[in-house]
Parts: C-alpha cells; sequence; structure tokens
C-alpha cells in the first residue's frame, strides 16, 4: 500500500492541507459555492500552503472570490477601464488626459489584473512607487482609479471600493502664490506689447482665465464708455488638444457668467477695440498674428520678459486671476459674489445654488476702480 496522506487541520480555521508522498502540500478549501476547492498547484512548505488558502479566504470576506474556472474569463481592469473611458461624457482635453494616465500608469499596474482582485495592499504599493516627484501627477493617477472603481461599486462589479489612502487624490499647492499689488500690475502692463495690455488688465482686474482670454470675441463685450459701465459675457473657452485648438465651454457650468468690468478699464478695453480688434462681431480680443487663436508659448514669450520688468519673475498668468480674486475681496465682495464673479462652483451643494445678488457685480466693478485709483 502507497503512504497515507495526512491531511492537517485546526478547529476554527479556513480549508485544510494535506501532506502528499512526496513531500509536498496541496490545499483545499470549500467555497461560497458549496464545492470544493483544490490550489493550481502542489506547494514546497505548508507555509505556502496556509498562505494561499488565506488569500483565498481574504477574497471570500472582501467578496471578491471567484471560481478557479471563472477566473480565466475574469473582468480584467483594462477592459472595465476601456468601457467606463468610453462612455464618459468628457471634453476633448479631459478624455485625453485621461487616456494618457490610463496608458502610462493605470493600465501597466492593473490592466491584465481582475477587477474584484485589485486589493488595498496592491493600491498602497502602486501609490507608494508612482511619482514621488510629481505629486499632482500621481493625484491625478489616484483620483482617476478611484473614479474608475467608484463606478464599478455601483455597477455591482466590486463590493467595496478598494481604494482607501485619505488625501491621495488632492496635492497641496506647491507654488505659493503671491498676488501681484497695484505698482506691480502697472508696470507688468505697461511693459507688455499694445495688443496685449488689455489681456493683462482682464486677467487681473476681471479674473478671466486664460482660455477664456483667448476665445473672447468683440461680441462678448458690452462697453458704454460714456457711462463707464461695462459687461464681458463669458460663454466660451478655448482650449489646445492634440488635434489643434478647441472652441468649447468653460471649465464647469458655473463659468458661464457675465462679469462686471471695472469702470476705470472701460475706455482702455474701448481703445483696444478700435485699434487692435477686426470690425466684425466675431473677431477675436486677442488675436494670434496669423489672427487665430493664442498660444499660450507666444503669449508667454512676452509675459515672462514684462514680470522681470515688473520686479516679479515668480509670478504665472494664472497668478493674475489669483490677484483679481484678492482684489474683489478687497472691495466687499462677499463669498457667493466672489464665486460667481470668478466662475467658480463651490465644494459645498449649498453654494452651488447660490448666486449674484442683482445688481452687486456692478457693484465690486466700481469698487475696483476705486482701488485702482487709491480712492478709500
Amino acid at each position: 500500500m502507497g503512504q497515507t496522506k495526512r491531511r492537517t487541520r485546526t478547529p476554527g480555521t479556513f480549508g485544510a492541507v494535506e501532506k502528499l508522498p512526496s513531500g509536498r502540500y496541496r490545499a483545499r478549501y470549500r467555497g461560497p459555492d458549496g464545492a470544493r476547492h483544490t490550489g493550481p498547484t502542489v506547494f514546497r512548505t505548508i507555509a505556502e500552503a496556509k498562505s494561499w488558502l488565506a488569500l483565498q479566504q481574504t477574497e471570500i470576506t472582501r467578496d471578491a472570490w471567484l471560481p478557479p474556472a471563472a477566473k480565466t474569463t475574469a473582468l480584467t481592469f483594462a477592459d472595465y477601464a476601456e468601457g467606463w473611458l468610453a462612455q464618459r461624457e468628457l471634453k476633448d482635453r479631459t478624455r485625453q488626459h485621461y487616456r494618457k494616465l490610463l496608458d502610462q500608469h493605470l493600465i501597466p499596474a492593473f490592466g491584465t489584473t481582475a477587477l474584484r482582485g485589485i486589493t488595498a495592499d496592491q493600491i498602497r504599493a502602486w501609490h507608494a512607487g508612482i511619482g514621488k516627484t510629481t505629486p499632482t501627477l500621481r493625484a491625478h493617477c489616484y483620483g482617476l482609479l478611484r473614479t474608475i472603481l467608484g463606478t464599478a461599486v455601483a455597477d455591482a462589479k466590486l463590493a467595496a471600493n478598494p481604494c482607501a489612502i485619505k488625501g491621495a487624490g488632492s496635492t497641496r499647492r506647491v507654488h505659493a502664490i503671491r498676488p501681484a499689488s497695484l505698482p506691480e500690475l502697472a508696470k507688468l502692463t505697461q511693459a507688455m506689447p499694445d495688443q496685449y495690455a488689455a489681456m493683462i488688465l482682464l486677467a487681473a482686474w476681471c479674473a478671466l482665465r486664460f482660455g477664456e482670454l483667448t476665445e473672447l470675441r468683440r461680441q462678448d463685450l458690452d462697453l458704454d464708455p460714456d457711462a463707464g459701465i461695462g459687461v464681458i459675457r463669458v460663454q466660451r473657452a478655448v482650449v489646445r488638444t492634440e488635434d489643434g485648438f478647441q472652441i468649447t465651454t468653460p471649465k464647469s457650468d458655473a463659468g458661464v457668467r457675465d462679469v462686471a468690468i471695472p469702470p476705470h478699464l472701460v475706455p482702455l478695453l474701448a481703445e483696444h477695440l478700435a485699434k487692435h480688434v477686426e470690425a466684425e462681431e466675431d473677431s477675436l480680443l486677442f488675436p494670434a498674428h496669423h489672427g487665430e487663436h493664442l498660444a499660450p508659448s507666444t503669449l508667454y514669450r512676452h509675459f515672462y520678459a514684462a514680470r522681470k520688468a515688473a520686479g516679479r519673475p515668480d509670478l504665472r498668468f494664472h497668478d493674475l486671476r489669483h490677484s483679481g480674486a484678492v482684489l474683489a475681496a478687497l472691495s466687499g465682495a462677499t463669498l457667493p459674489e466672489l464665486m460667481g464673479r470668478l466662475g467658480h462652483a463651490t465644494p459645498a451643494a449649498a453654494m452651488r445654488y447660490q448666486h449674484v445678488a442683482a445688481g452687486r457685480d456692478q457693484q465690486i466693478a466700481a469698487a475696483l476702480s476705486k482701488l485702482a485709483q487709491g480712492q478709500p
């Protein structure tokens, strides 16, 4: 007779380990389906067999267990992520950004893994090794992974989201913003080419984004120079994608807005329209030399020289928008009014439904001009 196999099992433990005549070990357990399942191979040591059983028990506890036969056809992360991206309604630039994150970071790490097989430990190990010198990239990667797996939970493909690293989807601002002072703004504007001086003024005093500024057209300005009243109607923006410039909507729904122009800028903008903008209503306010949309690199060549002349080599173009927010706050604008002026959707749901108080935006604009003129 052959040597009798010895089964080892401690009462209350999961599964059983048997020592085979060869000296190796076989592990078995009863799955949630009621069937008995055997390890895919025999193990050299009893510790290896028990480790495999512990992994199966963990999958059962997490509701991530699949029968061995099903694991070969299990839905992988790559398959689910491709479907997720295809079904999303995204702006082209956002879609391209997600595509790049998937191709370069997420699919290489998780692509062949069954969706139910992705563990919190695996995610932590991946997160610890990715983009340590590029925290924003790491936050974007983690945020996209968390969102995709969150949708999988909603689709009942997962019992719970294994992304559990607190704060990993956000980054602290590395660049400490120091708003431009009024004298610095004046020097910066004076150092810019004449056709772009008004762009600096609108970025700062009206807190417009670059993409909003470069898509502004004559028809978007409503000026009354005699009364010193003006409004910018922000309805579109432009972004640069792999296929070139694309006209789109502002960054958020709140970005579609009317912005009152500080009275001291109204005559300057009227002069800009007369000198630098074509007569057609759809003519761009700040075109490139060929008449099409202005590229960031073209503006930055002039902006970098101007900021140096203003004594602010640290100032980024987007910091002008932050400067405008600070100036508006100094004028007495409330938080809801600031959000309305800047086109921001606030984190709190209640704030999303607050609108700029009727008529107050013109008062904020007038107060901004008083600041510019040194009036109390």
